[in-house]
């Protein structure tokens, strides 16, 4: 099992070292086909979202923030895609965000947003954590649909899914304590 510095177990399930991968490769040992499947789903945001680049990559960061998943609050989809090998996709629009952005997300400074994405991470946030009162807020709705077009809506509501399901993958599981994608968050530790 992976351990700290302290001793401290980090992993959840008993994983060799995979100083190959940056991200373990949980189906090297566990599940190969559902563990695949996962990350595929993990993956298909990056390759087929038409949202833009920077509310994309705000409301990821918002729902890594409630996950408390470590290497996806680290994760720069641009700089972190690229060194896992991939290309096209997302990353290629032209509105990259900054690391102001990214820092003004993680410390829940959203007037430092446009408008849109403002309400798109508000959108992910309330998925995020209670996705009844979201279906049931018709104010929040008006709102969402005077920024965002219903094509828009469905692309970020399978985003944010995705972000979810595997930022939590990660986070219990412990893959998030020992991947070696790093970024500002793992440079302040």
């Amino acid at each position: 099992m992976l351990r700290a510095q302290t001793g401290e177990a980090l992993m959840r399930v008993e994983l060799a070292p995979q100083p190959q991968n940056p991200i373990p490769d949980l189906s090297l040992h566990y599940s190969p086909e559902l563990v695949r499947a996962g990350s595929a789903f993990g993956l298909a945001p990056y390759q087929h979202s038409r949202l833009p680049l920077r509310l994309f990559e705000a409301c990821r960061i918002a729902t890594a923030v409630i996950n408390g998943c470590t290497v996806c609050m680290n994760w720069r989809a641009q700089r972190d895609l690229r060194i896992l090998g991939h290309e096209g996709g997302v990353i290629e629009q032209a509105d990259a965000p900054d690391e102001a952005m990214y820092q003004a997300v993680l410390s829940g400074e959203l007037d430092k947003l446009t408008e849109k994405e403002r309400v798109a991470v508000r959108f992910s946030q309330k998925m995020g954590t209670d996705s009844r009162a979201l279906g049931e807020d018709e104010a929040f709705w008006a709102e969402l649909k005077g920024l965002m077009t219903d094509a828009e809506i469905v692309d970020l509501t399978h985003c944010t899914a995705a972000w979810m399901a595997m930022g939590r993958v990660a986070h219990v599981l412990g893959v998030d304590s020992v991947c070696t994608i790093g970024g500002p968050l793992a440079e302040a530790a």
